[in-house]
């Protein structure tokens, strides 16, 4: 299934915020099914997954090679959020200490969901990626130091990069000092990124991918933090209820109604190839998961099933979406059948 260009934006726009929505809602079932220990537990290995899988990388892709360490980390961050489509700031103080300002709104606890964010998760997300940047740089000097959470009602996450003048002990590779405050934001000192080298549909495909990353890793977190069975219920349930709530969005977005159909352009949208015959799709690629298949079990397909059937049954209620052949078992593709009759299972 292929379409136009402006098809394809708008696919990788919906599937962006699908994806992002998903991401948001998955921490908040951790917190109430699994507490706040354990949510903060998940969110600490996502992040260091994240940061040791794209950090490395993304300094070379941007860059930011020959600039000293804390004003790389720090630069690093402004730019691939920006590039994501968060909102941060950047404030070089000297070469060994740089600022970074995560303005409200939070994009990872969107929304409402602000409120129901204990401490701890948030700090989990600063131990998983901030403090482990100068481990991977092999400058044991340099740590970060958090001035505030917008989870705490401070008016933005912000703190700074910094290199000490003596090696710094694990412990105190993040700091916490909320009576400091960020210098103020020159938005026109702020690097801009060439317009002709990430025109609006790449930047598109970059916040699409931005939000794919998350969720290409919190699943295999939540595999190995909960249990196989324990992270598939979460995964679906979660699932159903973002699915179900952003149907509408989707449709509107997609311009499409008839649910076999949604369901083509979703999995188009997300880089894979998908045949259609009737009521059944195959998806012959799952490039969410690309590069993850020694990892892989059933659980997480099954997992994630849940947002394709709730986005489905907003549409039709008593819609059936039944997965009846399977890439991540050997077979050549995934295939997805719709029928009629599927009231809700598994609860």
């Amino acid at each position: 299934m292929s379409g136009s260009r402006k098809t394809d934006q708008a696919g990788y726009e919906i599937v962006g915020d699908l994806f992002h929505r998903y991401l948001t809602g998955l921490i908040l079932a951790l917190v109430v099914e699994s507490g706040p220990d354990k949510a903060a537990a998940v969110v600490h290995r996502l992040f260091r997954r994240q940061q040791e899988e794209r950090f490395l990388p993304g300094l070379e892709k941007l860059g930011l090679l020959e600039e000293s360490d804390a004003v790389a980390c720090a630069k690093y961050h402004y730019l691939s959020n920006y590039l994501g489509g968060v909102s941060v700031a950047f404030i070089p103080e000297s070469e060994k200490k740089a600022w970074i300002r995560y303005a409200p709104p939070r994009w990872i606890f969107d929304g409402t969901a602000i409120a129901a964010i204990p401490t701890e998760v948030s700090r989990a997300m600063l131990s998983g990626w901030h403090a482990n940047n100068g481990v991977l740089l092999g400058n044991p000097n340099l740590g970060f130091v958090c001035t505030g959470q917008t989870v705490d009602g401070l008016p933005g996450l912000e703190g700074y990069y910094i290199e000490e003048d003596q090696a710094l002990a694990a412990d105190n590779l993040l700091r916490f000092r909320y009576g400091e405050s960020c210098p103020p934001v020159d938005n026109k000192k702020l690097p801009v990124l060439d317009s002709e080298e990430w025109p609006a549909d790449r930047l598109l495909k970059v916040i699409r991918n931005y939000s794919m990353d998350y969720i290409r890793n919190i699943i295999p977190v939540m595999s190995q933090e909960l249990g196989p069975l324990v992270a598939q219920g979460i995964l679906y349930r979660t699932g159903r209820k973002i699915g179900m709530q952003y149907s509408s969005a989707v449709q509107t977005t997609l311009g499409l109604t008839e649910p076999i159909e949604v369901l083509g352009a979703l999995l188009a949208a997300q880089g894979d190839v998908v045949e259609r015959d009737g009521s059944e799709l195959s998806q012959l690629s799952w490039r969410l998961m690309s590069g993850l298949e020694s990892e892989c079990t059933p659980e997480w397909m099954d997992g994630l099933a849940g947002l394709w059937e709730g986005i489905l049954l907003a549409i039709e209620p008593d819609l059936r979406l039944d997965l009846v052949r399977r890439l991540d078992l050997g077979e050549d593709a995934f295939l997805w059948r719709t029928s009629g009759s599927g009231r809700p299972k598994g609860f």
